[in-house]
C-alpha cells in the first residue's frame, strides 16, 4: 500500500491490517504506552474543505506518533493561484514525509499521488471517504467483534460516505443494503463495484432496508458544497430518517453510527441519537487511532 486514496484500491487483507493496528495504537495511547513511531517526519495537510474531526485527528495523531503536522489551507498554497497540482506534488514531495488533502475532486488526490514521491492521504472528496469508514470498520468491530455476516443498513444519501461505506463493508463480509431516494444514488464506479456482491441491495424503503439490521448507519442531506440544494433535499429525503419505526424493524441491540455533524430531526431524531451517542462518539474518536495506523503504514512500512 503506497498511498490511501479510496478504499476501492485496498484488499481485504490490507483493510483488516490497517484495523488491527488501529486497535493496537488505541491499546498503547490508553495505557500511555509511548509510540514514537513517526519521530522527526511531518506530515503536511492541505484543506480546500474545512473540517474539525479530520484537521484536529490527524494533527493529534502526528503529535502522539512523534511527528509534526502542518496545516495548509488552499488560500496559503500556490495551488489556490493556479499552481497545477503536480507542480504543488513535487514541491511537497521534497519537504515532507506524506501529504493528507481534503478537497473536492478525486482526481486531485489522485494526482497529487501521481506526481509526488510521497504517501497521499485522502482526507475526503466528494467521491469517497476512506478515513472516516476504517474508524466506522474499527468501531463496528469493537461492538460485534467480527464482521462476517452482519447486517449493515445505510440510510439516505448516496454520497461520498455510501460510496465508501458500501466497498469496505462488503469488502470485510457484511451483508450490505442502502436506502437511497431515486435520484440520489451511488456513484457509478461503486454500483458497478457491487455486482460481484450477491449480498448487497439498494432500495427505496427505509424500514424494509433496516429489517434484522445489526448496524444502522446515516449521514446528512445536504453534504458540504450543496448548501443551495438544502430545500430540495429535504423534500427529497422526507422519511429517510433513523427513528423510532426503523429502530423497531432492526436487531433489538442494533448499533447506530453517524459520521457528524448531525442534524437531528432530520436524517435522525434526537431521541436516537442520545440513544446511541456512545457508539457514535466512540466511532468519532476512533478517526484519531484508525488514521494513525494508515500514518504508520504508509510513511514507516518498516514498523
Amino acid at each position: 500500500m503506497k498511498h490511501l486514496l479510496k478504499l476501492l484500491d485496498l484488499s481485504t487483507e490490507e483493510i483488516i491490517d490497517i484495523l488491527n493496528l488501529a486497535d493496537q495504537l488505541k491499546y498503547e495511547q490508553k495505557h500511555g504506552i509511548p509510540h514514537n513511531i513517526l519521530k522527526g517526519m511531518t506530515l503536511g495537510m492541505i484543506f480546500q474543505k474545512a473540517s474539525t474531526r479530520t484537521r484536529v485527528s490527524f494533527e493529534t495523531g502526528m503529535y502522539q506518533l512523534g511527528g509534526n503536522a502542518l496545516f495548509l489551507s488552499s488560500k496559503e498554497l500556490q495551488i489556490g493561484r493556479g499552481e497545477p497540482v503536480q507542480d504543488t506534488a513535487r514541491v511537497l514531495s521534497r519537504y515532507l514525509n506524506g501529504i493528507m488533502i481534503r478537497t473536492f475532486e478525486q482526481a486531485e488526490v489522485e494526482n497529487l499521488a501521481e506526481f509526488g514521491t510521497i504517501p497521499v492521504i485522502n482526507g475526503l472528496t466528494d467521491f469517497c471517504h476512506p478515513c472516516q469508514v476504517l474508524a466506522d470498520l474499527q468501531t463496528i468491530r469493537e461492538y460485534k467483534n467480527k464482521f462476517e455476516g452482519l447486517n449493515f443498513c445505510y440510510i439516505g444519501d448516496g454520497n461520498n460516505m455510501a460510496n465508501s461505506l458500501t466497498v469496505g463493508c462488503l469488502k470485510v463480509g457484511m451483508n450490505v443494503t442502502l436506502a437511497c431516494p431515486e435520484g440520489y444514488y451511488p456513484d457509478k464506479q461503486i454500483l458497478d463495484f457491487t455486482k460481484d456482491y450477491a449480498n448487497f441491495k439498494l432500495v427505496n424503503n427505509p424500514v424494509e432496508a433496516a429489517a434484522n439490521a445489526d448496524v444502522l448507519y446515516t449521514d446528512v442531506w445536504a453534504s458540504m458544497g450543496q448548501e443551495g440544494e438544502a430545500e430540495q433535499r429535504k423534500l427529497a429525503f422526507k422519511g429517510y430518517q433513523i427513528n423510532d419505526e426503523v429502530m423497531a424493524s432492526a436487531k433489538s441491540d442494533a448499533i447506530v453510527m453517524h459520521c457528524l455533524p448531525a442534524h437531528r430531526e432530520e436524517e435522525i431524531t434526537a431521541k436516537v441519537f442520545e440513544q446511541h451517542a456512545k457508539e457514535i462518539f466512540d466511532e468519532a474518536e476512533n478517526r484519531l487511532h484508525a488514521q494513525k495506523a494508515v500514518m504508520v503504514r504508509l510513511m514507516a512500512p518498516e514498523k
